[in-house]
């Protein structure tokens, strides 16, 4: 990738045009032809961002009360990794089964660029928690509505997929399957771990 791609002036525009149109922003990152290399190195760094990000929240906001779970942003971080390689994994899989032609690769990029969207999503919610706190909480409901319609495109666009309803409509069955399965094998383990005790 060039150093002009890179430029945080470049990555910004993307951003805004990727927001405005999702498919061509998405068929834009897939004609970069980013290698494996290249894309696992992409990836670590919105992860490190996403937990520097995730620690100057934690330095900012009200103390946490006692009885409130204390988790590191180190933490969070592993588990979002984890959690996004799980996305890129199962958007090739499922996408497969019904004739879609994306690759794990292409998975990949469109994923590690949705962190990088939200990471200016997070900043900019950011900046309105020390300046108007109220158009704080309307950033993070209008960002979940904006996940699912980039994450949407995003999916169509790198299987080849052209009705966006059915798509829409196979990420919310495939999330719901995976927090279910998350669900449950939470509960195995703490059910182990409190067996122990």
């Amino acid at each position: 990738m060039s150093a002009e791609i890179c430029s945080m002036g470049n990555l910004l525009r993307m951003t805004r045009e990727t927001v405005s149109n999702p498919r061509e922003g998405a068929a834009q990152i897939l004609a970069l032809g980013l290698s494996g290399q290249a894309l696992h190195i992409a990836f670590g760094l919105v992860i490190i961002l996403s937990m520097l990000l995730g620690e100057i929240v934690v330095l900012i906001s009200p103390p946490a009360p006692p009885e409130a779970l204390n988790i590191s942003p180190v933490s969070l971080g592993v588990v979002q990794a984890a959690f996004l390689f799980v996305i890129a994994h199962a958007i090739t899989r499922i996408g497969q089964w019904f004739g879609g032609t994306g690759q794990y690769t292409g998975a990949l990029a469109l994923i590690v660029w949705l962190q990088f969207i939200f990471l200016v999503v997070q900043l900019v919610q950011l900046a309105a928690m020390l300046i108007i706190p109220p158009l704080a909480g309307l950033i993070g409901l209008a960002s979940v509505g904006l996940f699912f319609w980039l994450l949407t495109n995003f999916v169509a666009e790198v299987h080849g997929f052209r009705n966006l309803w059915r798509v829409f409509l196979g990420l919310v069955l495939g999330l719901m399957v995976f927090g279910m399965a998350l669900f449950a094998v939470l509960l195995a383990l703490l059910t182990s771990v409190g067996g122990a005790a």
